[in-house]
Parts: structure tokens; sequence; C-alpha cells
């Protein structure tokens, strides 16, 4: 008889919600870590830590843009004070996730897992039986071929730096380098000027152009700057700190590299051609069960061929749990459908986006109408001194809502709101008149000059 009825394998967000969902039905369940610091990479690393840093930032950018309007002032942030504050949170993730293991009995087992055969999961060279298998290992900084690489930061480093340098340079124009070159604007040494370098024509590649241009407008205004088509061919080090050599012949001078460039799934450990498992240069292969092609092995999280966001990866670990309790007639099987996963930037002002962008609907030759403005000057922006307020909402000729876009301080609330009409398929004029009656004024009111105008 197996040891256990599923061995999950990563201790993060993915790994966690599927241990939970499973030994709740009363299935045995395993949790392997190769990590000392078990938890994940949201909680010690990534999405959590981070709003720390954005929420300070985010009230030095505010009193900024006030300034003379209200506020006398800007507020001066403390990098050193944040950190402090973070890692009081982050100091008691891994002991506080090996508790709640033990408190709900699931299993707790530190090393290294792989597969030596279809049907064998090692642990540190020790065969782990079990009937079913869940691979949760999120991901690492994806490797750069550049030379002098070795004097990156990885963005793990950054957040957990004692002070910012006054010059810092951000490699690839990915959504980890604006978030951090933000935190490094308001919360670095005074007249802080952050470098994004992007070796495409545009940063950020997956949003929306347009508001893209118009986020990469506020960013310069914000003493960040952005350049493109910077192919970075060299990282040498100098007496002075470091210089960044482009394809172009350009020299970028700073104290201090980090890596924004990405992440890829972190699965070389694995083993996963003995185990059956396929994969390709974005990950773990999975159908919409969460099946890999090993019928026994399920994967969930960053480590999958798909969205890197963490409730992504929450929504995937339940799927997983769910598809394997269908083998025990304890659940239903279940799928995934990832048409409406939300966006966001936590950038000052935010951009978030759900659904389809312009680029996408033209590539597909689908028909859509758009509702767009920028510069926005309600009342609403007015008041806290944001020129940079934008939307975007694209609709099919009928009116469902195919994509929509926001920059504002609080583009996460607007987004969530057409993220649920769009997967309850209320159109925008129905949206229109369930938000005419939101409370006033607020961001979510002015839905309805979005939608209808």
């Amino acid at each position: 008889m197996p040891e256990f009825d599923v061995v999950i394998v990563g201790s993060g967000t993915a790994g966690q919600t599927a241990a939970y969902d499973l030994n709740a039905a009363g299935l045995r369940v395993a949790v392997v870590e190769s990590s000392d610091r078990p938890g994940g990479v949201c909680s010690l690393a990534g999405c959590q830590p981070k709003k720390w840093f954005y929420e300070a930032a985010e009230t030095v950018a505010r009193t900024m843009h006030l300034k003379d309007k209200g506020i006398i002032d800007a507020a001066v942030g403390s990098w050193p004070q944040v950190l402090r504050e973070k890692n009081k949170f982050t100091s008691g993730v891994s002991r506080g996730a090996i508790k709640g293991f033990e408190e709900a009995g699931i299993a707790y087992i530190q090393g290294s897992a792989r597969f030596s055969s279809p049907e064998t999961l090692l642990v540190d060279n020790r065969e782990v039986r079990s009937r079913f298998v869940i691979l949760a290992v999120g991901a690492r900084p994806m490797p750069l071929n550049i030379a002098g690489s070795e004097h990156l930061l990885s963005s793990d480093q950054f957040l957990d730096l004692p002070e910012l340098p006054k010059r810092i340079l951000f490699v690839g124009g990915g959504f980890i380098s604006f978030e951090f070159a933000h935190f490094a604007a308001h919360l670095g040494p005074e007249n802080s000027r952050p470098v994004i370098l992007e070796a495409a024509d545009r940063p950020l590649g997956p949003f929306d152009a347009e508001m893209v241009d118009l986020l990469v407008q506020a960013c310069r205004e914000s003493n960040i700057d952005i350049i493109t088509g910077a192919e970075i061919v060299a990282i040498e080090k100098t007496a002075a700190g470091f210089s960044v050599k482009t394809k172009s012949g350009a020299s970028h001078e700073t104290d201090l590299v980090v890596h924004g460039a990405g992440r890829i799934p972190d699965i070389a450990a694995l083993d996963l051609n003995a185990g059956g498992v396929a994969f390709n240069r974005r990950g773990i292969v999975v159908d919409e069960r969460m099946m890999t092609a090993n019928p026994r092995v399920y994967a969930a999280g960053d480590c999958v061929a798909g969205v890197q966001l963490a409730r992504v990866a929450d929504f995937e670990g339940h799927t997983a749990a769910d598809n394997i309790l269908a083998h025990f007639g304890k659940a239903e099987p279940t799928t995934i459908n990832y048409d409406a996963v939300p966006a966001i930037l936590f950038t000052f002002p935010q951009y978030a986006m759900v659904g389809k962008t312009e680029t996408d609907l033209q590539k597909d030759g689908i028909a859509y109408k758009k509702r767009f403005a920028k510069n926005l000057t309600w009342p609403t922006y007015r008041r806290i001194g944001l020129t940079h307020a934008a939307y975007k909402i694209l609709t099919s000729p009928e009116g469902r809502i195919l994509g929509a876009h926001f920059l504002s301080d609080n583009a996460s609330g607007l987004v969530n709101a057409l993220r649920l009409a769009m997967i309850n398929n209320i159109t925008a004029d129905q949206l229109y008149r369930q938000s005419i009656m939101s409370p006033y004024p607020t961001r979510e009111s002015d839905l309805i000059y979005m939608l209808k105008g």
C-alpha cells in the first residue's frame, strides 16, 4: 500500500492550496520541499512582500501629486523602515507553513524530489510512494545569455537589500522591473532615477500597447527612465559600480543591476523525462484538468506552461485537487478556464487589465468597438492631482465585454468589476445600468462614464 494518496512537490501557493483541499477530504497527503524556507515565492519574495514596498511608495507618490494642492511637502520614504516591517511578516512565513501542515496532519518532507520512472518519485534518493503526484515547484529567474550576468541581482535579493543606492538599472521591461523601479524612485535616496532597459521596441509586451505608452509617460514623469531597443550584451564591474553595455554601443553606469527579465519554471531537477511528464520551454504541459502526460501526475502554479499569477496558481491547485479527488469518488471532475484572468501592475498609477488587448482582437480578426479616453479630468482624479488616468473598454458589436484596461490609482478595483461582468456574461449596457447606483463619488461610480457616454 502506498505511504500516501498524494505527494505534492512544492510548498508555495499552488501546493498549499491543493494540500489542504485533499487533506480536508480525508486523503493522506505529503508536501515535499527542497528549500529550507518553505512557503513559496509569493509569500517570501513576491506578491506579499512587494506590497509592503508598494503601499509606502504609493503614499509617497500620492503626496507628490498633491504637493501645493493641499499638501505642503511630499512625504519622504524610508526603504530601511519598510524592509523592517516587511521582514516582520516574511520571518514567520516558513515557520507558519510547517506548523499549518503539522496541525492539519499533512506530512512535511524536506528534500529534493525527482522521478526515476513514471511510477517512482524519489526524495533525496529515497522512494516515496503515492497514488498521485502534484508538481507545484514554482519558477526561478530566467538565465540570461549576457557576459557578466553573474553581477545581476535577482528580484528576490532586491527586496532584501538593507538600503538602496542612488543608481539602479533594471534588465528587462516586464512587470517586475516596472514595479521595482517605482519602489526605488519613491523610497530610494533623494533624486534617484532608476533606469529600465528593454531589448524590444516596447516594454510590457502582453499588455495593451496604447495603455503601455501612457504608463511609460507617467513613469518618466516619476523619474524613471525607460529605454527600449536596448539589447544588453555585457555587464562589467567597475571601480564605481557597474557598466552595462548594449548592442548599439551605449554604456550605462550604475551602482546596481537587477534582473527583471522574467522567470522560468523551476523544473530542471525533477527529471521529467524519466517521469513521463511532457514539458516545453514555457513549463509543464497540462490539460484543462491540470493533468500531465502521465495520468498519475498533475501540475499547478508557476511551473505550468501558463499564466504566472498567484490567484491562477490557487485556481490550478483547486482544480488539480478536485480531479484527483474525483478518482476517490470525493468530488466531481472540473476544468479550468483562463478567459478572464486579470493582471495588475503595482505602479502609480496602477495599470490593470482583463481579457483581450486590441492587438489580440486584430490578430484574431475579431470585430470590436472601443471606448477609450486618456488624461481624464474628472473630479475623481483632479482632486488627487493624477493627470495620467485612462481607460479602454473593448466590446463586441453586440456589447459583450472582450477586454478592459485601466490606468488609475484604483485600477485593481475597477478591473475586478469588469472581470465579474465578463465571467457572468453581463453586457456593457447591463453593467452600466447595474453601476448607476454605485456609491458616489468613488472610482467605481465612474464606470458609467466609461461604459456609456
